[in-house]
């Protein structure tokens, strides 16, 4: 193995790993939700400068390889990939931040039935797989896998449009219930851009690496 192969193998490695940090704080912030955990929702918070330092880091390896070894081809477009995946990543790292914040924040304790009904669970939990299911098409250069996720963000979709309606009825059954219904209304909209960013990345995997699958067919774009 060469010394710039080792160089895109290692950089590929970073990226999961700052996948897996940000699907550890999306997780975290779930949990801190339900069971309405203000310590579990500031460590989330505390630890959004990693996510951050990661980001950075990344970056600068990618300029580092543009600046050595002038990539082309497949190369290229693996590098563009991780940039725009890169940045993705640390929005969702945000959003995960933002809805600990809510929770760190938040005096009311949410209702466990009003979180099952306004579909927030369902909606927490499709929101991790599809995360989860962009890691592995990455990892293991899986466009079949990736193109379900355009799918699997329409569910998300729906959720987000049936949320003013759900948010309304549960004020009006109870005034007192005004502030944690906007909290959860503010967490579905939030869900609703982790869809967005998943679907972003699953289309930067798709161009890289069917761009690769051409290559290697002896086929030319």
């Amino acid at each position: 193995m060469t010394q710039f192969e080792r160089e895109i193998q290692d950089l590929k490695s970073e990226v999961i790993n700052m996948w897996q940090l940000v699907l550890s704080q999306l997780t975290k912030a779930k949990e801190a939700m339900l069971t309405f955990d203000k310590d579990l929702a500031r460590e989330v918070m505390a630890h959004e400068k990693r996510v951050n330092a990661l980001e950075l880091k990344i970056d600068r390896d990618c300029e580092n390889i543009f600046a050595l070894y002038c990539p082309v081809a497949i190369d290229l477009r693996f590098l563009l990939a991780v940039l725009k995946i890169n940045t993705n990543l640390e929005r969702i790292g945000d959003i995960a931040d933002g809805i600990a914040m809510y929770i760190a924040d938040s005096k009311v304790k949410f209702n466990k039935d009003f979180l099952e009904s306004s579909q927030l669970v369902q909606m927490y939990n499709n929101s991790i797989n599809i995360l989860t299911d962009a890691q592995t098409a990455f990892e293991f250069e899986n466009t079949t896998l990736a193109r379900t996720i355009f799918s699997k963000d329409v569910i998300l979709d729906t959720i987000n449009k049936k949320a003013d309606d759900n948010i309304s009825k549960y004020i009006q059954e109870d005034i007192k219930n005004i502030n944690e219904a906007l909290i959860i209304l503010s967490i579905i909209r939030k869900l609703e851009r982790v869809g967005d960013q998943s679907k972003n990345i699953a289309e930067e995997c798709i161009f890289y690496i069917e761009a690769k699958v051409l290559k290697h067919s002896g086929d030319r774009i």
